[in-house]
């Protein structure tokens, strides 16, 4: 990674709001700052005050999003529900007669359609390592009709849609996670890269403040060996088979924790310290995107980092809020502090 993907610590670096199990889908509703721990919704004081529970759902929330009052949540179960606005109460299993099996982002065109990605047509979302060790490619991207329930498939058969933005032209920008890119969805057209080899797995986008471009979310790092894996297939089916999935050869949210793991010892330290050159399953990862979609920022939390498997952020009040799954924690980033050498200075 170089230029605009140059390394540093900011995220490792960054103020701490809150440490909680696996925060994620940060979003915001207009008067507040929600994200979710598990099956719990949580409104976040960005102050750094304890956050207040807001709901509880029977299965852990896979997805989120919020608009004028009206929330969208997805559940690991296989359900999108709608709390508040003119569809309140709204409960969606199916899409045009096919279930959703694996809801990974929403987002509301307007108070009346919802766009959805499904992730997968065969795993739940908690089972993502199981889709990309799998190779399997039956995700989809949904405009849902809210007062009647219709939908229309804006695209099919994609490797695990996870993030969806909307650009001010009407464009839609869906992150394609195992394609380590990002696709651009215009009406009555095939969906096009936007944005191509991309240095890890990247989950949600969330919109500039300022109006103009995203900031990306990149939960895992690619790796020469991973990908030798993802082409190796009796030993990955045969590692699938005889491994626990947290030791398996492939992307992690968490840095390395157990002696079990596939990288580990003299791979990666020497004399206690990290080597520079040692491969990781973990990163922690954001992306500034200007209007084009050109990368002109971001921050990192490193291999010898622990705040990894960044999967969301937000916007606000001139910081980067972001969810470290991985490292059970949110952190804020003083966008007004971080000016290019900053950002752009790796460490040695």
């Amino acid at each position: 990674m170089d230029g605009a993907l140059r390394p540093n610590q900011a995220i490792e670096e960054a103020r701490l709001l809150l440490t909680i199990a696996k925060p994620d889908n940060l979003t915001r509703d207009g008067t507040k700052v929600m994200f979710s721990t598990g099956p719990t919704l949580m409104a976040l004081d960005p102050g750094g005050g304890s956050p207040s529970e807001v709901e509880t759902f029977p299965q852990p929330i896979s997805c989120l999003a919020a608009q004028g009052g009206c929330l969208a949540v997805g559940l690991d179960g296989g359900q999108v529900l709608i709390r508040g606005g003119p569809h309140d109460g709204a409960a969606l299993s199916h899409v045009a007669g096919r279930a959703i099996v694996c809801p990974t982002a929403v987002a509301f065109a307007d108070p009346h359609t919802l766009l959805l990605c499904a992730g997968s047509q065969l795993t739940a979302p908690a089972d993502w390592r199981h889709d990309l060790m799998a190779r399997n490619a039956t995700g989809s991207v949904w405009r849902v009709n809210l007062v009647d329930g219709s939908a229309a498939c804006l695209a099919d058969r994609l490797a695990y849609p996870y993030g969806i933005g909307i650009q001010p032209n009407g464009d839609l920008i869906v992150s394609e996670s195992w394609q380590n890119q990002l696709l651009r969805l215009r009406a009555n057209a095939s969906p096009e890269v936007a944005l191509g080899d991309l240095p890890g797995y990247p989950a949600r986008l969330a919109p500039a403040a300022n109006g103009e471009g995203f900031w990306l979310a990149i939960f895992a790092p690619r790796s020469q060996l991973i990908e030798f894996v993802l082409r190796e297939d009796d030993f990955r089916a045969d590692m699938m088979r005889e491994c626990a999935p947290d030791h398996w050869v492939a992307p992690s949210l968490r840095a390395p924790q157990s002696f079990l793991e596939p990288l580990q010892g003299g791979a990666l330290k020497q004399l206690g310290t990290l080597k520079p050159w040692a491969p990781t399953r973990s990163y922690g990862l954001l992306v500034r995107l200007d209007a084009a979609l050109r990368a002109t920022e971001s921050f990192h939390s490193r291999a010898d980092g622990t705040r990894h498997g960044v999967t969301s952020c937000i916007d606000v009040g001139g910081s980067l809020l972001a969810t470290s799954k991985g490292g059970d924690v949110i952190v804020s980033i003083d966008l007004d502090d971080t000016g290019t050498d900053q950002v752009h200075d790796a460490s040695d």
